[in-house]
């Protein structure tokens, strides 16, 4: 008889916040078992039936202490991973935002441990999750 995997979708919605010259990263709970310790952007998974705007809007005040709002949906990017006992589906969905109140905090009990300024030039000698780059290349081609 053949194991039947279970199939896992996750969908998630980011946030891009910078000022000049810098981005906003939020460093993974080192104690997680995937990704421990990686800077990824501010954000997070979406709640049942919440729109990923308002998502993202949620988990950046939740991550990193600041109301925002989103500028534009920058774009989506989707993977797939095989693991041994399940099928998974990643989908985020990235949008520019801007700090409209608030101040730096950090997420307590979260997965997420700190959040702090990075220069953009620096973020390449960063450990980073994926999406970073991916992000950082949709924004690209629209950097000021």
């Amino acid at each position: 008889m053949s194991h039947i995997k279970s199939q896992v979708l996750r969908v998630a919605a980011y946030g891009i916040i910078r000022r000049e010259h810098e981005i906003l990263l939020c460093r993974l709970s080192p104690e997680l078992e995937r990704h421990g310790g990686r800077w990824t952007l501010p954000g997070g998974g979406l709640d049942f039936g919440e729109h990923p705007e308002a998502g993202m809007i949620r988990e950046v005040k939740e991550e990193t202490g600041f109301s925002v709002a989103s500028s534009t949906l920058l774009g989506v990017h989707a993977f797939t991973r095989d693991l041994p006992d399940e099928a998974f589906q990643s989908i985020q969905i990235i949008y520019t935002a801007t700090i409209l109140g608030g101040s730096l905090t950090y997420e307590l009990a979260g997965t997420t441990d700190k959040c702090e300024w990075h220069p953009l030039a620096a973020v390449a000698q960063l450990p980073t999750v994926e999406l970073v780059d991916v992000a950082l290349a949709m924004l690209s081609p629209n950097k000021s």
